[in-house]
């Protein structure tokens, strides 16, 4: 479907991963069954939405119409030019982070700065910054190769650049992508041979930076604690993750029918959003949510399969950027799903693929159709063919 849009030759599309593409196929269009079973009820209690059932739906219909579209689009981009766009990519972003926090430039919802609007939607600087990472710690690991080994020449660089980038983000503040971005650049990092023993400390680290913003900052206290024991102050801060778990307790195996879910009736908030995963949980059950998370399995698999079959073809930055996306959707997945299931502390993190958001939706699918890209070129070489 992402290359069909274009007319590419018919034996390009039969040179494609149909195992990634059927995987990502399919959680799309589950993400949009289940983004609109999960917003009926806000759509249709909600002034400005016109009271319309449909009015979420229909909007990420859209969205996902214009993610497929720009995928069709990066699809017929050589990784070569990613490779020569990706600092700029990356200063771009960090533009937008940076016009994201300008007083009556950036929007406020639910005390958070994280949108750009655009009149017809609005824009989420750091979910494209998820995939300008993943681009530019390629290349800048490519750049470093040869001196990977040096902490000074190889990391305080990366440093540097990552925690411009955090700074910008904890001031909207949004927690949950700077730890998805930092595990990208850092991970790459280490796949591009960064020493165990620097990786180790940068680690620990990083884990002692997370405990002081933790420690210092009353709201994320708050939520690790209400985390710990969401019924201890069940109506309080530990509101969302209860009912997050009375969904999925009501669930059982085989879940108790589509569309049928009573937490998504004004008790679960973000219900389409963050806590999609807890209305699957609901109405499809045990086996609903195991058929997600093993889709989201194979398509970390696949990515680092792509990625590893590049390193036999000596592709070192189509390697990493395709290890880089495994990352990407592996942490972001497992952090929406480890929320919704009370393994970890609220973040404000959607599920890929699948929950409602234009911003995300759109650097999702441009992001697949770059990992499709690789594999394409691995395929044409294997062939012997040119690029």
């Amino acid at each position: 479907m992402m290359i069909g849009a274009l007319d590419a030759p018919r034996r390009q599309v039969a040179e494609i991963d149909y195992v990634l593409l059927w995987s990502v196929l399919i959680l799309l269009f589950a993400g949009m069954v289940m983004v609109y079973s999960a917003s009926i009820a806000i759509a249709e209690g909600g002034r400005f939405t016109g009271h319309q059932p449909a009015y979420y739906l229909v909007r990420h219909g859209i969205f996902l119409c214009i993610g497929l579209v720009a995928a069709a689009v990066a699809f017929q981009v050589p990784l070569a030019l990613w490779q020569k766009s990706a600092p700029f990519l990356f200063m771009a972003g960090v533009v937008l982070l940076a016009i994201v926090l300008i007083p009556g430039i950036g929007r406020d919802v639910n005390g958070a700065r994280r949108w750009l609007p655009l009149g017809f939607a609005n824009l989420q600087p750091s979910e494209l910054m998820k995939m300008f990472a993943v681009l530019y710690a390629a290349d800048y690991t490519v750049r470093k190769i040869n001196v990977m080994h040096d902490l000074k020449q190889a990391f305080l660089p990366m440093f540097g650049a990552m925690a411009i980038v955090g700074m910008l983000l904890l001031k909207e503040p949004d927690f949950g992508a700077f730890v998805v971005i930092i595990s990208i650049a850092m991970g790459i990092l280490f796949l591009g041979g960064l020493k165990a023993r620097l990786f180790a400390m940068l680690i620990v680290g990083l884990l002692l930076a997370f405990t002081v913003m933790i420690i210092v900052s009353p709201y994320r206290r708050d939520r690790v604690f209400g985390f710990m024991d969401p019924w201890a102050d069940a109506f309080g801060r530990g509101y969302q993750l209860s009912h997050s778990l009375i969904a999925f307790g009501r669930g059982e195996l085989f879940g108790v029918g589509l569309g049928a879910s009573v937490e998504k009736l004004f008790y679960l908030p973000e219900a389409h959003t963050d806590f999609l995963l807890a209305v699957i949980a609901e109405e499809l059950g045990f086996f609903g949510v195991l058929a997600i998370i093993a889709l989201f399995a194979l398509l970390v698999q696949r990515a680092f399969a792509i990625g590893r079959q590049c390193v036999q073809l000596d592709r070192l930055y189509p390697a990493l950027v395709a290890m880089g996306m495994g990352i990407w959707f592996g942490v972001q997945s497992f952090i929406n799903m480890g929320v919704n299931m009370g393994l970890l502390p609220t973040k404000g993190l959607t599920l890929p693929l699948m929950s409602f958001g234009g911003s995300g939706i759109l650097a999702n699918c441009v992001a697949l159709a770059i990992l499709l890209r690789v594999d394409w070129e691995n395929r044409q070489l294997m062939r012997g063919g040119k690029l």
